[in-house]
């Protein structure tokens, strides 16, 4: 199967009072390049998830986003600083001692005092936590998986349409080089009867020039290449799995292919071909840049 590397998936999971809210989406990107954000109190887990996620995505800009929420009655637990509180009643008796004031405090007034009393969250069995976000991290990506699968269906019926209408241009140009010679041997001997008049006509200086010139404009070899990069790519993306890298390789070469092509004709119909093939390679290549 072909993935886009544009996708999104969602999942939330509740247990144990505990809720997990997982998003992923991504964009295109060369390699694999995942962007966390969570609560501060999951970042032990940044190395499992990032693990976790290498068995679904292999590239690709990767948002990630992670919330918790914990209903759970006893998370947290008071807890009195006798040194915090033993702190303030020593300067403030010493306040009152040093302006002669009277010492008015009282258990009420001294509680109230920032960190005498505070809050302190209970320890997390982690291996509960895990479990839980486990579950809402694969949801998430089978989510995710999916929408790219189906994204990438698209992209590979669009990408064989344009392979076979770029097929289509190469039989034209294989067909049509021949004719280019018969053309210019004719435009020869029309120019020579027309300088020489009814003089003899040196056929093998008219076909030493025939030859000279389809060295120069001869695209056998380039279109032959062409053609196999093209059917190397169909295979491809045929075949399946993570094959952008290599299908972005296979466009630059036909690129250069086409460019050699249009370098070489002097013929006005090919070069409109030749144009036309590398409008198409370069819609190709856009599309191959969304394939993972």
């Amino acid at each position: 199967m072909i993935k886009s590397m544009t996708g999104f998936g969602r999942c939330e999971i509740m247990e144990n009072n505990r809720k997990f809210t997982v998003e992923l989406k991504s964009v295109n990107h060369r390699y694999l390049d995942v962007n966390i954000k969570m609560p501060k109190k999951l970042g032990f887990f940044e190395s499992a998830i990032r693990t976790l996620l290498k068995e679904y995505m292999q590239r690709g800009k990767i948002d990630l986003f992670i919330s918790y929420e914990d209903y759970t009655e006893e998370n947290f637990a008071l807890k009195y600083n006798e040194d915090v509180a033993a702190a303030y009643l020593k300067y403030l008796r010493q306040m009152a001692d040093t302006f002669d004031l009277e010492n008015d405090i009282r258990v009420s007034t001294l509680s109230r005092y920032p960190e005498v009393f505070t809050m302190e969250e209970q320890s997390i069995d982690e291996k509960e936590l895990w479990s839980t976000l486990e579950k809402a991290l694969r949801g998430a990506c089978s989510q995710f998986v999916d929408s790219r699968i189906a994204e990438g269906e698209h992209l590979a019926e669009d990408l064989i349409e344009k392979l076979n209408t770029m097929l289509g241009y190469v039989d034209f140009i294989e067909e049509r080089s021949p004719m280019i010679l018969t053309e210019y041997r004719k435009r020869l001997e029309d120019k020579i009867h027309e300088l020489l008049g009814d003089n003899q006509i040196d056929e093998n200086r008219i076909a030493t020039e025939v030859t000279i010139f389809a060295d120069k404009i001869c695209v056998d070899e380039e279109t032959v290449r062409l053609r196999s990069h093209i059917e190397a790519t169909k295979a491809s993306l045929e075949e399946g799995g993570s094959i952008g890298r290599k299908l972005d390789f296979i466009a630059q070469e036909m690129n250069r292919e086409a460019n050699t092509i249009l370098s070489k004709t002097t013929d006005i119909t090919i070069s409109d071909i030749g144009i036309n093939l590398k409008t198409d390679i370069e819609k190709v290549r856009e599309q191959i840049q969304n394939i993972e």
